[in-house]
């Protein structure tokens, strides 16, 4: 059969021969074993709904099997032969432009050069699932296949309920993955109801079919970084031969190295999985592999004398190296983590004095002993951090849950009420950036050319520079910032998988951007684009720990933001939308939302964009300049000067001496 013949013919009609698991490949941890025999009888007969009942025999004992041997049933016998990566736009059967544009941002998730665990379908972050199983994957790519622009495919938690009729300006894909009921939305819950069959972790980009590889971090690490500089560093102060220090080279942490050789400095990222690390050095994404502690320490002071902009990979524990370096008198400038830590027992998280192989088999034969080891290893970690902190280091959160977990460890990472240590969005991302519209835009070139990536290139940048003439003066920085990121981005080599870019810009600068692209597909000088954001951004997330921790009313724990947005751009003029419980901080900790949009060179997409992308952005200007937030107050105010349909409720400031006085 052919690759279209494949796609349209869904689950097979013929069961496929069982196959072997691919060696050498980067697996799944093994998920916790916490179904009661009837709710693992209950895992299968959900499975087996997915297929004919003269299957069921067979497929019963495997599924058993899977669901024994990896905690999950993954259906592994159902996978394609071909090859997963994303192609040309043209190359997918499609009676719907929108409909082929999210197969291949489907592909690009699960492609093996981008994904973390690709046959298990997850895409990044250890749990951040496209799909719970294969047969689901198969049968939402007949759907999408099929589909016209009066349908809508509804997908719940990975599993294509159906298509539904609509109409041509609905959204052509509606994602949820993991609306629980609240008291039913605990780490050990995802484990039992993921397990079950009835639900997933989405991540953020990964269940929305948005990610675009390591590139979508690299430009917001970069940003974060160099900004964290400044506040470090004094003034005319360069960034060479400055130590970064943090921990994680899987889905997204692994951009840490390119983002720090982008922001000139030493990069040292420990990662204890060997597979994880040597993947990123053979991407090109990180400068050199270091196993051994001793060689690590002679190499940093090497670095450090000779003011080198350089990125190594240490294959080991990060606490031994916070410890070793304090010893050895490495002054560490900037300090983060970026391991998983919204999944810390479940393979988020490795912990000092196991091996990556005797944590993997403790955390599924002895989780509590394996949760003891995590939490022993944090209050290690944040000893250590302490003390560098003393010298000086600045440490942030960057956004992973670290302080929240390294706080349920009982680590000394508090004071008084609030961290010792603050969010990368409190300090930097929050005020800088999304209070003033800034947030993490991004396009796919889906004719798969490197020539239309060159081509939106060129046109994005002669955008924000001619924007940047005019730009007040409180923006200017995060103008230039992204100009020197777009006039190096090709040099850098950013792209892994789809031929895709990424920026932060405003409402201003993407609307305009957009519409110059969807004026280029007309003209026939490239093919479609898809846009779309990461979930981390100006509106699309409430999570009180990263994105709205620089909320300060009280609502950084209401989730009203992610829900509006989700909602309003879906009858805006998206292309699909998508809303997640979990992400980077967590299951129950973050609800976040997102969104596809493809550009056809149409009178149609033009109003779209047009409408939907100015909502997206300042329904989370309005929100946080309602929290007080001066720069958001300055942001809203300048919008509604340049817009007079809208209209928002601005804030009345107090005095604080008044209400000193009250209780």
């Amino acid at each position: 059969m052919t690759f279209k013949e494949t796609i349209l013919q869904g689950i097979p009609e013929k069961l496929p021969t069982k196959k072997s698991y691919p060696e050498g490949v980067n697996r799944a941890p093994k998920r916790k074993d916490i179904l009661s025999q009837e709710e693992k009888k209950l895992a299968v007969k959900n499975a087996l709904r997915y297929f004919p009942k003269a299957w069921h025999e067979t497929l019963a004992v495997e599924f058993a099997q899977e669901l024994s041997d990896y905690g999950r049933i993954y259906m592994y016998r159902f996978k394609p032969d071909y090859s997963i990566y994303a192609r040309p736009i043209d190359d997918y059967p499609a009676k719907s432009r929108h409909a082929a544009a999210i197969m291949l941002m489907i592909h690009n998730n699960l492609d093996p050069e981008v994904a973390q665990h690709p046959e298990e379908l997850i895409t990044y972050g250890g749990n951040g699932a496209v799909f719970q199983n294969w047969a689901q994957y198969l049968l939402t790519m007949k759907y999408l296949a099929t589909m016209t622009d009066e349908q809508t495919l509804h997908m719940y938690s990975g599993h294509p309920m159906g298509l539904f009729p609509s109409s041509k300006a609905a959204p052509r894909v509606v994602v949820s993955n993991g609306m629980m009921i609240p008291n039913y939305s605990k780490p050990d819950d995802w484990e039992r109801f993921n397990a079950l069959g009835v639900t997933q972790y989405g991540q953020m980009t990964a269940g929305s079919f948005m990610y675009i590889g390591p590139q979508g971090i690299v430009h917001g690490t970069t940003i974060t970084v160099m900004n964290a500089f400044r506040k470090k560093l004094k003034s005319g102060e360069s960034s060479s031969g400055k130590v970064f220090l943090t921990a994680g080279l899987g889905g997204m942490s692994g951009a840490q190295p390119k983002a720090g050789n982008i922001a000139g400095c030493i990069t040292v990222c420990a990662e204890i999985n060997p597979k994880a690390a040597k993947k990123r050095y053979d991407q090109g994404w990180v400068d050199e592999l270091v196993a051994d502690m001793d060689v690590l320490v002679a190499r940093v002071k090497q670095a450090q004398n000779n003011n080198e902009v350089v990125s190594v990979a240490f294959i080991g524990n990060v606490v031994d190296v916070w410890e070793r370096f304090y010893e050895a008198d490495i002054f560490v400038h900037l300090g983060s983590d970026q391991t998983s830590l919204h999944i810390p027992w479940t393979g988020g998280y490795y912990p000092l004095g196991l091996s990556y192989e005797e944590s993997n088999v403790m955390m599924r034969e002895q989780p509590e002993l394996f949760k003891e080891n995590v939490q022993a290893s944090l209050r290690r970690q944040v000893d250590a951090i302490n003390k560098h902190a003393e010298r000086g280091t600045y440490f942030f959160d960057y956004g992973n849950a670290f302080l929240l977990e390294a706080s349920r460890a009982g680590a000394n990472i508090m004071d008084g009420e609030d961290f010792k240590y603050p969010s990368y969005v409190q300090d930097i991302l929050g005020p800088m950036c999304f209070d003033y519209g800034f947030g993490p835009f991004r396009w796919v070139c889906a004719s798969g050319k490197s020539h239309d990536l060159d081509v939106t290139d060129r046109i994005a940048l002669n955008v924000l520079k001619t924007i940047q003439k005019t730009a007040p003066d409180e923006i200017k920085q995060q103008m230039q910032d992204n100009i020197t990121w777009i006039e190096n981005a090709k040099a850098n080599k950013l792209v892994v998988g789809s031929q895709a870019r990424i920026l932060y810009a405003d409402a201003e600068g993407r609307l305009k951007i957009a519409e110059a692209f969807n004026k280029a597909v007309a003209d026939g000088k490239i093919g479609p684009i898809v846009l779309g954001r990461d979930h981390h951004d100006v509106s699309g997330t409430d999570s009180p720990y990263r994105e709205t921790s620089n909320i300060y009313d009280g609502s950084q724990f209401t989730a009203d933001m992610a829900i509006q947005n989700v909602i309003g751009d879906s009858f805006r003029g998206a292309s699909w939308v998508s809303i997640h419980n979990g992400g980077g901080v967590g299951w129950g900790e973050v609800i976040n939302g997102g969104f596809g949009l493809v550009l056809d060179g149409s009178e149609d997409a033009d109003a779209r964009l047009k409408n939907m992308l100015f909502y997206d952005v300042n329904n989370g200007i309005a929100r946080r300049s309602w929290a007080r937030n001066d720069e958001a107050i300055f942001a809203i105010k300048r919008e509604m000067e340049r817009t007079p349909n809208l209209k928002v409720t601005l804030p009345n400031l107090v005095e604080e001496t008044l209400l000193n006085a009250l209780f």
